[in-house]
């Protein structure tokens, strides 16, 4: 059994939620528990929608709370009305940047190829991306959960990177917002196959971070935290809830 030596990365993903008012609430919050003693044993990590990006991130200088972009283009400039390039968001004070979530493959059609022009985009600008992988329902049922996450992920993850420039995210497309968490094992059993995957095609890959996402709150994440190969989470509905949030964060060990 592989020792887990990683640091756990619990990161937020506010998605398209919150005007100014509402994220700076949210932020104050979070810099409120951070100064308040007993820090959790993880990175913490939060990505504010694009609009409220500077507003959040001054509001979380100098917390410890680490500012992330929730997409990016692959080019880092050009005629590409409405999209944000990495070098923009590495500008605003980011460090991570999510790509290739479930919700941009289904509802804007990004490929495997598309995920993984943006995750070098996102490297070129000093960001780390992180990865996003996960079959459906319908996938899942058929057997074909560990195929699909190791062809996005063949397809996806760009080659030649250190274990310190990328995160992989395991988010099963059933779970998300859905209430319906997977089990435990079938956690682990994905996991495994993702360490496996990065061990064959990375110098390292055993040190690089996989997060866990769907439908992480403060009664599972333990659990789910404690499972062999899952190195933090990619929270959603429960990131708007700063108790909440700060609360998975403290179920770091």
């Amino acid at each position: 059994m592989r020792e887990r030596t990683l640091r756990k990365l619990i990161a937020g993903n506010w998605k398209m939620n919150g005007l100014k008012a509402d994220a700076l609430a949210l932020a104050r919050a979070l810099v409120v528990r951070a100064a308040a003693g007993d820090p959790p044993e993880c990175d913490v990590l939060v990505c504010p929608p694009a609009t409220v990006l500077q507003a959040v991130g001054e509001t979380l200088r100098g917390s410890g709370i680490m500012l992330g972009g929730q997409d990016c283009h692959a080019e880092s400039q050009g005629a590409h009305t409405g999209d944000i390039a990495a070098p923009m968001l590495r500008d605003l004070g980011c460090a991570y940047v999510i790509v290739g979530h479930s919700e941009r493959r289904s509802q804007h059609g990004e490929s495997d190829a598309q995920v993984r022009a943006k995750a070098l985009g996102a490297r070129a600008a000093g960001l780390v991306p992180i990865l996003c992988v996960g079959e459906t329902l319908a996938e899942r049922d058929a057997g074909h959960a560990l195929s699909v996450v190791e062809r996005q992920l063949a397809g996806s993850l760009p080659e030649g990177l250190q274990s310190d420039e990328i995160v992989i995210a395991y988010e099963p497309v059933w779970a998300i917002g859905s209430g319906r968490t997977a089990k435990a094992a079938d956690v682990a059993g994905v996991h495994a196959h993702i360490r496996g995957g990065l061990e064959q095609g990375m110098k390292a890959g055993k040190d690089v971070r996989i997060l866990y996402g769907g439908s992480v709150k403060p009664d599972n994440a333990r659990e789910l935290l404690g499972v062999q190969n899952v190195d933090g989470a990619l929270v959603g509905g429960a990131s708007l809830n700063a108790s909440d949030f700060w609360a998975i964060a403290q179920s770091c060990q």
